[in-house]
């Protein structure tokens, strides 16, 4: 029998012994093998070469050859029960900015989410923008950790009166913004006050960051301060998320006589207020009022805003705008979560806002997202007459309509899915009980009038 032969009945003898052992057992020695087999160290040696190379084994040098992890079966699916008890009760729910409704059908008209539709997007800018972005000699440089100063400083002029470029700090869009403020300012297991309806992506943020959201009911004219006021007492909050411009999913922007109120409230309970600016450039056809934030002088407003909406989804670029130990605290926070953004998304950027053509872009939009807003309204007056629209918003990218008694409206979504358009149930807006039932339209996200037209026919058939 030649080195060779014996070299492989070695090794299927080793095989055998390994599946009787355990992943960690170890193996008997070289020597050891070499006296119960007759067979030379060469011999031996190649065998286990020819185990380790299968991975089967794992050698140590100075301790030994040991039973590797058993490798997986095709078509087996791990066993990973383990990390249930690992992972504890730390779960996040994504149930607020996820509807498991199924996948959409083809030709459906998509009027959820919260973007632009491709036909509102500055491509051809954005695509410029990059462009010279990437061609600058610094384009893959590291970025200074509060963001690029030129970038800052057109953050600071678009949030107004006494906004300073050192007060801002660039994250990557608003979600990573809303992240960071809820981390930063509130402490795990506190109350953080919100609108209630209110945005779901800032529902699932705080939850993820160990926060118990506490509503306040707004109407037309957005928060009320009174109930705000009670809020605060009985939660002992010290954070109030809200959306004062064009508010998601209302559309309402808070009523002049309100916005000053609302931050001594929260200047009084020694609390932040949390801005959510993110609809600042989608006026319909008028400009927006001054944020909460020209009217605060003593660090009470922590303002967020974002180019995403305006512009397109993978333009994450946003701002936190603070002033305070409060900002050391956003800034630290960012650094500890990815260092710093993207310089060429931030190049591109400050190159997009630079542009003339941004302003155009902005007008345009502006007079698009009114006309589909209209027509929307329009049509969902002559189909569905027993739905409830309150009033036109002046500017965003929804319509919030409510549903007659006894209409669910997760129902009612399920059904309009099948009748080929898709809306968002008005239950993910909401931290606890409804008021109603209620539908997000997100008439933005349409390809033109005629498919807004056609969408309420649709809907007529419910």
């Amino acid at each position: 029998m030649n080195e060779r032969s014996t070299s492989e009945q070695l090794v299927e003898v080793l095989r055998d012994l390994i599946r009787q052992l355990s992943a960690g057992d170890r193996l008997p020695s070289s020597r050891e093998l070499i006296d119960r087999h007759g067979v030379g160290p060469g011999t031996v040696s190649r065998a286990i070469a020819q185990l380790s190379a299968e991975g089967l084994v794992i050698t140590r040098p100075g301790s030994g050859t040991y039973v590797a992890l058993r490798p997986q079966r095709a078509g087996v699916a791990p066993d990973t029960a383990w990390q249930t008890v690992a992972l504890a009760d730390r779960s996040i729910d994504l149930s607020s900015v996820s509807e498991s409704v199924g996948p959409v059908s083809e030709g459906a008209i998509r009027l959820d989410g919260g973007y632009l539709h491709p036909s509102l997007q500055p491509t051809r800018e954005l695509t410029a923008a990059l462009a010279r972005a990437a061609r600058r000699p610094d384009a893959w440089d590291r970025a200074p950790a509060n963001g690029l100063s030129a970038l800052r400083t057109a953050f600071a002029r678009m949030a107004g009166d006494g906004a300073t470029p050192d007060d801002v700090l660039i994250t990557a869009g608003g979600q990573s913004a809303l992240s960071i403020a809820f981390r930063a300012i509130a402490g795990p297991a506190s109350p953080v006050l919100m609108e209630s309806p209110t945005y779901p992506g800032a529902l699932t943020a705080a939850r993820a960051a160990g926060l118990r959201p506490v509503p306040v009911p707004i109407d037309q004219g957005g928060l009320r301060p009174d109930l705000l006021a009670e809020a605060f007492a009985r939660s002992g909050a010290r954070l109030l998320y809200c959306q004062p411009t064009y508010q998601n999913p209302t559309g309402a922007v808070l009523a002049a006589e309100r916005r000053r109120q609302v931050v001594e409230v929260a200047r009084a309970a020694g609390a932040f207020v949390l801005e959510d600016d993110f609809a600042r450039l989608l006026g319909h056809r008028s400009s927006a009022p001054k944020p909460l934030l020209a009217e605060d002088r003593d660090g009470t407003v922590v303002y967020l805003t974002s180019l995403t909406k305006p512009a397109a989804p993978s333009l994450r670029i946003g701002a936190l705008i603070a002033r305070g130990p409060v900002l050391e605290r956003l800034r630290a926070m960012r650094q500890v979560d990815d260092f710093f953004v993207p310089r060429p998304l931030q190049e591109a950027a400050l190159e997009l806002v630079s542009s003339p053509s941004w302003e155009r872009h902005l007008r345009g939009l502006g007079i698009s997202l009114a006309d589909r807003c209209r027509e929307l309204a329009l049509q969902l007056g002559k189909t569905r007459p027993d739905w409830s629209i309150s009033g036109l918003p002046d500017g965003g990218l929804h319509l919030w309509v409510r549903l007659p008694a006894g209409l669910e409206d997760t129902a009612v979504t399920a059904e309009a899915r099948r009748r080929g358009v898709v809306v968002s149930a008005g239950q993910r807006y909401f931290a606890t009980e409804r008021s109603g039932s209620w539908l997000r339209f997100n008439f933005a996200a349409a390809a033109d009038l005629a498919e807004l037209s056609e969408a309420a026919r649709r809907l007529a058939q419910i």
